[in-house]
């Protein structure tokens, strides 16, 4: 692995230098990206115009979408940990009559 290096991102017109790994550069610019993208709408909304408060709920709503996710992912994974039960049971029931 290779020593991390300064990476320049640019959100809401600000640039920032973050240390990075090499290869997670371009996982990098696409999170500053989905941020720049998500602060610019909230800032577009006129609700809220201070930096820092663009920010705080820019997070607080990519913090919702993933927890939302997570708990879908967890969900699905249920449902299919008991199919799988189901047809475990079925398989040992006509192995086993």
């Amino acid at each position: 692995m290779s020593a991390p290096k300064p990476v320049s991102v640019t959100i809401l017109g600000e640039e920032y230098l973050i240390s990075c790994p090499p290869d997670q550069e371009s996982s990098l610019q696409q999170s500053a990206e989905l941020l720049d993208e998500r602060m610019r709408e909230i800032r577009a909304s006129g609700k809220v115009m201070n930096s820092e408060r663009i920010a705080v709920m820019a997070a607080l709503n990519l913090s919702n979408e993933l927890l939302h996710q997570q708990q879908q992912v967890t969900s699905e994974s249920g449902k299919i940990d008991e199919q799988l039960r189901s047809l475990r049971h079925k398989i040992e029931t006509a192995l086993n009559p």
